[in-house]
Order: C-alpha cells, then sequence, then structure tokens
C-alpha cells in the first residue's frame, strides 16, 4: 500500500477503504476510470492556473490520493494477470506472472532444450 509524505499508510489509496471516514473516503468508491478522469481534470484545471490558492492546494491534495489510489488499483490488477505461455499447437503450456522475471522472454519451445 502507498505510503504518503510522512511514512504512514494512505487508507485513500487502498482500494478496499470504502468504510474509511475522512474528506477522501468517497474516492475508494470510484472505479478505476472514474478515478482516472478526476485526476485528469485537476491537472488540467491546476495547469491552467485560474484557482485561488487555497482551492490549489486542496485540488493538489486530492490527486495525490488519486495518483495513489489509481496506482493502487493497477499494482492489484497486475497482480492477477496470469501470460499464457503457448506451445505449437496453442495449448497452454505453463502460466507465469504477468511483469514477473520471465515475463520478457518469448514463449517456450519445446523443441528447443534451452528454452523447454
Amino acid at each position: 500500500m502507498p505510503n504518503d509524505r510522512d511514512g504512514k499508510a494512505d487508507p485513500a489509496a487502498r482500494p478496499e477503504a470504502k468504510g474509511e471516514n475522512g474528506p477522501f473516503a468517497d474516492i475508494a468508491g470510484l472505479s478505476f476510470e472514474e478515478a482516472l478522469a478526476e485526476l485528469e481534470r485537476i491537472v488540467k484545471s491546476l495547469e491552467e492556473g485560474r484557482q485561488k490558492l487555497e482551492e490549489a492546494l486542496a485540488a493538489y491534495e486530492r490527486g495525490t490520493r488519486l495518483r495513489k489510489y489509481c496506482e493502487a488499483k493497477l499494482a492489484e490488477v497486475e497482480n492477477r494477470i496470469e501470460v499464457i505461455v503457448a506451445g505449437e499447437d496453442g495449448a497452454p503450456l505453463a502460466t507465469r506472472p504477468f511483469g514477473g522475471e520471465d515475463a520478457a522472454a518469448s514463449p517456450r519451445d519445446p523443441k528447443d532444450p534451452q528454452r523447454g
């Protein structure tokens, strides 16, 4: 779970933090796509520079929480994805975690003694 600046766990960044109280509790109820869209709106608004300082600071803080939440959701999904390695006949030979050390390797060739 991502940490905030003082090293404490950030409950708003936890995808499962639906029961948390506080100003950012609603973030946990957003889908990844909703959170990302809101983050993009915040970034655009901050880039335009038309907000008062306090509003910009609050938007920046919410944007930071949304970014952490999106990162946590992506990490959660990435941990669930498996890359299927197929044999010559198209049947799966093995699976491995997505993004693992072997993820960059090409699929195993059963005829290649070094790869298979």
